[in-house]
């Protein structure tokens, strides 16, 4: 498979693929729970009480529609990569503890923990060279 490694020079372009694909997804999921209002972000941020947050589900309802709006568009620009993602991190883990709490099971939470997985893949490879933060 000797063509294949070729590819390797488009490392950068397949980081920008995975940016706008994921910040594209988080947008689009994030945006209706950023419109849903009040009622909306305390049934999110009700989520908390899996990790041991039983205060204030509003706010933090909240703050998680914000991280996968903004978040998502962040990720596509590629600018503050990675705080981003380890927001997006923190948020699929409340969001995969939620699941898992309510008795969903592993089928349940699989989605939040893979992209939780694919975020800390992220953190430490960076956004490449086609972002706002290429160095």
């Amino acid at each position: 498979m000797a063509y294949l490694s070729k590819l390797n020079q488009y490392k950068d372009f397949g980081l920008l693929i995975t940016r706008v694909g994921l910040g594209a997804m988080f947008i689009y999921h994030g945006y209706p729970k950023l419109m849903g209002g009040p009622h909306l972000w305390g049934e999110i941020g009700s989520a908390t009480k899996y990790v041991g947050l039983t205060f204030a589900p509003v706010f933090w309802g909240f703050m998680a529609a914000i991280v996968e709006v903004l978040g998502g568009f962040l990720l596509i620009v590629g600018l503050a990569f990675r705080p981003v993602c380890l927001l997006l991190i923190i948020n699929m883990i409340v969001a995969a503890a939620s699941h898992l709490g309510s008795g969903d099971g592993l089928m349940g939470a699989s989605h939040a923990i893979d992209d939780a997985l694919i975020f800390a893949g992220l953190l430490f490879i960076g956004p490449g060279r086609y972002s706002v933060d290429k160095k």
